[in-house]
This record gives structure tokens, C-alpha cells and sequence, in this order.
């Protein structure tokens, strides 16, 4: 029953009932920009679909649901048979569903696959994130099975399937599977090297029995998973099906499921093996070679769901500032607040357009642009070091721009917040990332690359940046600054993170200034290059055009 004291006024509509795509102007622009014409119009049409979906309040409840009933482990059936199933609520495979509908798991097969599908995974992520983690897996495992045609051809057709098949069963009998990954194990974190899991040649060939434990494995109730085990000749990946082909299950015991700060919705396993049948990918001794095609398409999706989360708690900033009253007039009117703003949706945008930059060099180098290969091999670990680094502070102030409103579990920010140092951990946490740069820089093969030890990365990257050089002196100062860092590589692991991140800044500064509104593009080179900046966003130096920069990043509702 309401009393007369309380009635609810000056509080923001919810942000519901609109088309997250269209509403991006950054990513729309990235997509007209990145796809050739004769595919634009069809993508343009499935991204404001999927666009109208992910912003709609079916959706968010969706969210809601799966994130308030994490998934159960259920080991056993009701007369003692081991079965290791994750149950999941509902809501979990109506995103699931949706995503593999919209072809999220679908980029390596179709005309501008890799950006259509980077500017779904970005939109659909903003609706729920949990669930992103076995498309994203199931997507990045294409490239690695490529490494043998018979694998490739068997496999890919259900890969990239678009119909989402629930339910363990053999792979042959199901329309679509998903995929997840085994590598993390306890003795051993991210030094994959230290792999314990041991794998015995069977007698057919290609065949094996894997015996271990894999400390982190994701998305357990996957139809078939890539794990890494050491085989006679070293250590080696392995194609591991949950079913087998005559029905049976495979031995895969859940030990249990991970309790997570975030991804609630997502499970995440400790697994044994204990004489389970694996299929060999790629030769003995190079697991790693073969597996970090895949390692390398899921730290590009990182820096996708970073910039998903971004932009989501920007947008609901900037929507709660404009209808919020305060001191005779919107709350994003008011100079200190539109800075805070401003500042925000810069280091989002920034975000979106070197994700979809990236995705539109995957494009490239499938078509055989090597020059494309050569600048993904660098860039996509200083991306994924730099962009999941930024997502934790800009959803933490974009949380404090709704006060106590966003502190409380209803609006959704809370959620937002424990999910957004994810990223940063997953497929090689800050010091991994800024390693491989490193790695990149001095010609050693890697992550999106292929062999060789000559330093093309390097090459790549600089001509890249270099596009824009002679239009902003601050961008200019920066690169110079850049080169003068990398002038020592001999001692440079103690400052592989700050030369990770002048890499991954400079980048960004380059493709803003190309492509962006000279506003976004002014604001980012004065503070993020320039030096005019704080410790804490809100900080942007006076003069700057804030009021264009919020009103891009505004949701119109």
C-alpha cells in the first residue's frame, strides 16, 4: 500500500526497448567502414535485429534469471551412474540459442564473417556476458583444427552451425555442437609447458587415453573440448569428445564447479581424466603451435567483451545523467559531470574501434593478407592487455555516476562490475599479454602467428600507426616516444607492461584520429598522448567539446 510520502519522483526510465547496434554510433560506423558494400545492407539488417533483441526487456530479464540461478553440477543419476551434467536455468539457453542463431559462432565461412560477427558478439554481449564464453570457444576452435583437413572437414560444418542442439549426445546425431578448453592446470597456471596430463597412443592411429587434471576447464557441458596432454613427443593438443561415436559417455568427471567472483551464469569446471579417449590434433611436441590459433581468436574476443561491457555502463551512465535532476537541471548538464561522461564514452570508443580493427585484419589475413597477419600478431596481445585492463576502472565510475541507485543489484551495474576484471584473467592474464608482445617484437612466433623469426610484426605495426601520423603533434610525440622505448629489447621484460600499453594507446590513437569525430579524437590525443589528464576519469583538460562527446555516446529512447 503506498503512503503519500512516497511518491517516486526524478528517477531515470529504465533503458529498454531499443536497438543496442544502431544506438552505437561508433560500432555502426566501424561496421560501414570495415565491410565491403555488397555485404553492408545484409549485416546492417541482422546487427539492428539482434540489436532490437539485446536492448529488449525480454532479454534483460533473461540476464537477470541466468545470472540469479548459476548452473548445478549433478555427478551422478538417481541409481548411482556417473553422468557429470551441468544443469543450467532456462534463461541460459534462450542466450545460448539466440547467440548460435545469430551466427556468433559462425565468422570463418562467409564474406566479412570476422566483423559482422565481432559487431554481433559485442551487442549480444551487452545483454548477458556468461554465456559468450562457449561461443566464443566454440568459434575460436575452428583455425586450430585447420591444422588436419580430416578434423577440419568432419568438425567445422557442426562448428558453425547456427542451430543450437542442447543436450550430450553423439556429435554426429546433433544439427550444431559447442566447444570448450582445457589447458590451465593447478602445478602449472599459465605455464601451459608444465602440462601433467599424460596422453598413451592407442592402437588405431591418431588415437589416445589422456590421464590428468585440468585445474580451469570452461564451458563443461560442451559437446567436445581441445585440451593439452604430453604424448610421447611431447606435449601435444587432443581433440576430447564428451559422447562418444557408439553413445557412450566419455570419462570426464567434474570434480566441481568454480564459485566466481562474475560469469554466474557461466560454469567452469575442475575435470579428471582417467583413460579418456582423445583424438590427436596436429603432430606430437606441438600442442602449442596448434592450439594458439584458437588462444589468439579468444583473446580478440577479451577485448570484444570488454568493449561490450564498456559501452553498456557508459550508456547507462549517460542515460541516468540526462533525466536525473540535480541542482536546478539534468545531471549531464552540469560541466563536472559532462567531463565525467565525456571521459567515459573516449575510452569506450576507443575500445570498439580497435576491437573491430582487429577483426577486420582477421578478414584481411584470411584472404591472404599477410601484412594483416603480421600486425594481429602483435596487436592483439597489447589490445587484450590494454582494453580488458581499462574495463574494471570505466565500470566502476560509470556505476558511481548513478550514485546509490547503481550500487543496488536492480539496475544492473553490480553485475556489470563483477564481470568486468574478467577478461583481463582469461587466455592469459597482463603479464602473459605483455610478454608476448614482447615475444612479437623480437620475431618469435606466437599467438596469429605462423612461424618464422622475422620481426614483421613490428613492421606491420608501425605502418599501421603510421597512417595517421602528421595529423595530431601529440599522436606524432607519442610514436616517437613509442620507438624510443623500443630502441632497448634486450632488458625490456621489466617494462614489458608500460611498452604493452604505449603500443596499445598509440594504436588507439591512430585509428581515432583517422576515423572518429575530431572531438573523440581531440580528447583522447590531449589526455591519453598528451598528457592532460588526471589519475581518475573526469579529468579531461578545458576546452574540449564534452557536450558532443556525451551526446554521441547517448541512447535515444
Amino acid at each position: 500500500m503506498a503512503t503519500s510520502t512516497h511518491t517516486v519522483t526524478n528517477q531515470p526510465p529504465p533503458l529498454v526497448a531499443y536497438d543496442v547496434f544502431t544506438a552505437d554510433r561508433a560500432l555502426a560506423e566501424a561496421v560501414e567502414r570495415h565491410l565491403d558494400p555488397a555485404v553492408r545492407a545484409v549485416a546492417r539488417r541482422e546487427l539492428a535485429e539482434l540489436g532490437r533483441a539485446a536492448g529488449s526487456a525480454q532479454a534483460q530479464r533473461w540476464a537477470v534469471q541466468a545470472d540469479a540461478n548459476p548452473p548445478v553440477l549433478r555427478t551422478h543419476d538417481r541409481y548411482g551412474n556417473r553422468i557429470d551434467e551441468v544443469d543450467f536455468h532456462p534463461a541460459w539457453h534462450r542466450l545460448l540459442g539466440r547467440a548460435v542463431s545469430s551466427g556468433l559462432a559462425n565468422a570463418w565461412g562467409r564474406p566479412g564473417g570476422h566483423v559482422r560477427r565481432a559487431a554481433g558478439f559485442l551487442v549480444w554481449s551487452q545483454a548477458e556476458a556468461g554465456h559468450g564464453c562457449p561461443v566464443s570457444m566454440t568459434h575460436a576452435a575452428v583455425p586450430a583444427l585447420r591444422v588436419d583437413p580430416d578434423l577440419a572437414a568432419e568438425w567445422e560444418p557442426r562448428l558453425t552451425s547456427e542451430v543450437y542442439a542442447q543436450g550430450l549426445r553423439p556429435a554426429a546425431r546433433k544439427p550444431g555442437v559447442l566447444f570448450g578448453m582445457g589447458m590451465t592446470e593447478k602445478q602449472g597456471g599459465s605455464d601451459v609447458r608444465a602440462t601433467a596430463t599424460r596422453a598413451v597412443p592407442l592402437s588405431a592411429a591418431g588415437e589416445y587415453e589422456l590421464t590428468g587434471h585440468k585445474w580451469f576447464c570452461s564451458a563443461p557441458m560442451s559437446d567436445a573440448f581441445l585440451v593439452l596432454a604430453q604424448a610421447p613427443g611431447g606435449l601435444t593438443c587432443f581433440l576430447l569428445p564428451r559422447v562418444l561415436d557408439d553413445g557412450t559417455r566419455n570419462v570426464f568427471a567434474i570434480q566441481r564447479l568454480k564459485e566466481k567472483l562474475g560469469n554466474r551464469s557461466n560454469a567452469s569446471a575442475e575435470v579428471e581424466f582417467a583413460g579418456t579417449w582423445a583424438r590427436r590434433v596436429g603432430e606430437e611436441g606441438r600442442g602449442v603451435a596448434t592450439i594458439i590459433e584458437m588462444v589468439a581468436a579468444t583473446r580478440l574476443d577479451c577485448v570484444l567483451g570488454s568493449a561490450a561491457l564498456m559501452r553498456q555502463a557508459v550508456a547507462q551512465a549517460v542515460h541516468h545523467a540526462s533525466y536525473r535532476q540535480a541542482f536546478g537541471g539534468p545531471l549531464a548538464d552540469k560541466p563536472l559531470m559532462r567531463n565525467v561522461l565525456a571521459d567515459l564514452a573516449v575510452e569506450s570508443e576507443a575500445a570498439t574501434v580497435l576491437a573491430m580493427r582487429l577483426a577486420a585484419a582477421y578478414d584481411a589475413a584470411g584472404r591472404g593478407s599477410e601484412s594483416e597477419r603480421a600486425l594481429l600478431r602483435l596487436a592483439v596481445p597489447a589490445a587484450k592487455y590494454w582494453v580488458t585492463k581499462r574495463c574494471t576502472p570505466v565500470v566502476a565510475e560509470a556505476l558511481e555516476c548513478l550514485g546509490g541507485n547503481g550500487y543496488v543489484e536492480e539496475s544492473g551495474m553490480p553485475r556489470l562490475l563483477r564481470e568486468s576484471p574478467l577478461n583481463s584473467v582469461w587466455e592469459g592474464s597482463g603479464n602473459i599479454q605483455a610478454l608476448d608482445v614482447l615475444r612479437a617484437l623480437r620475431g618469435a612466433p606466437g599467438a596469429a602467428g605462423r612461424g618464422g623469426r622475422e620481426p614483421v610484426p613490428l613492421d606491420a605495426f608501425l605502418r599501421e600507426v603510421g597512417l595517421a601520423r602528421g595529423a595530431d603533434h601529440r599522436l606524432d610525440g607519442a610514436i616517437r616516444g613509442m620507438l624510443a622505448e623500443l630502441a632497448e629489447l634486450e632488458s625490456a621484460e621489466v617494462r614489458a607492461r608500460r611498452l604493452a600499453e604505449r603500443m596499445a594507446l598509440v594504436l588507439q590513437g591512430s585509428l581515432l584520429v583517422r576515423w572518429a569525430p575530431p572531438e573523440v579524437a581531440d580528447a583522447f590525443c590531449a589526455s591519453r598522448l598528451g598528457g592532460d589528464w588526471g589519475s581518475a576519469f573526469g579529468t579531461l583538460p578545458y576546452g574540449l567539446d564534452q557536450a558532443a562527446m556525451v551526446d554521441r555516446a547517448r541512447v535515444e529512447v
